[in-house]
Formats: C-alpha cells, sequence, structure tokens
C-alpha cells in the first residue's frame, strides 16, 4: 500500500511529538550527497533546540514538508537550504520544525560545516558528483 507523504509525515508528526523516534526513507535528491532519496533511512527525534547545521524534517505552508538543513538562525527564524542546492532556500518557524536528523543509516549526520563553505562549488562538485553515480 503507498499512502500520500501528507498522511505518512503527519502521522509521523505526531509520533515526534509523543517523544518517538521515527525512521523514514526520504524522496528526493535535495539532499545529496548525504541522503540519496528512496535509498537511505533517516532516523528523527524532536529537539528542543535546533542550532545551524541540524538537518530537520518542517511542515511549510501548503502543506509542504521539507527535509533540510538549517544554514542560518534568527531569533525564531530558521533558515532551510537542501545540501543538493545551489541556491534557494525556505523559511519557517521553531514551531514548524516537527523533529531533527538524528543519524542517516545509523551514522550520526555532522554539522555539514564544511559543505556550507563550499556553496559557491556547489554546482561543480554536485555535477561531478551526479556523473559518478
Amino acid at each position: 500500500m503507498i499512502l500520500p507523504n501528507e498522511v505518512v509525515l503527519e502521522e509521523a508528526g505526531k509520533l515526534l511529538e509523543e517523544g518517538r523516534e521515527v525512521v523514514l526513507t526520504p524522496l528526493g535528491n535535495s539532499m545529496l550527497p548525504f541522503i540519496h532519496g528512496g535509498q537511505d533511512e533517516v532516523t528523527l527525534k524532536a529537539k528542543p533546540h535546533v542550532e545551524v547545521g541540524d538537518i530537520v524534517l518542517a511542515r511549510l505552508p501548503g502543506p509542504r514538508y521539507v527535509l533540510h538543513r538549517v544554514v542560518d538562525r534568527n531569533r525564531s527564524l530558521l533558515t532551510l537550504m537542501g545540501d543538493g542546492n545551489i541556491r534557494g532556500t525556505e523559511s519557517c518557524t521553531r514551531d514548524d520544525v516537527m523533529g531533527t536528523v538524528t543519524s542517516i543509516n545509523g551514522v550520526p549526520p555532522g554539522d555539514g560545516m564544511m559543505w556550507r563553505y563550499l556553496r559557491p562549488f556547489r554546482r561543480l562538485i554536485l555535477a561531478v558528483y551526479r556523473r559518478m553515480i
């Protein structure tokens, strides 16, 4: 049985609110090269504090859901960007964050600091990466 993302992610949000861990297989390639859509499993958990570098599942208006990295934090406003994106960001509040990724295939995700510094070179790096896989 295949369920729409909205249904699965709403249920995941309820479990996260209860303090439970949730394991999902994300779709899409916006988090390449660190998360491969349809292949990798991410473990999420509700976290009281969200920091720059965290990968979060956020509910955006629409309703729309993204699993992206926090690249900036200004008081309660967070700016999100997929690691596989070369431009384009989303904004949300801390209340829109449903959970934080605690592992990718059992490995802690790291803060992506080096990858954030490489943003001007991502187009080239991702082009080479995509040709190699």
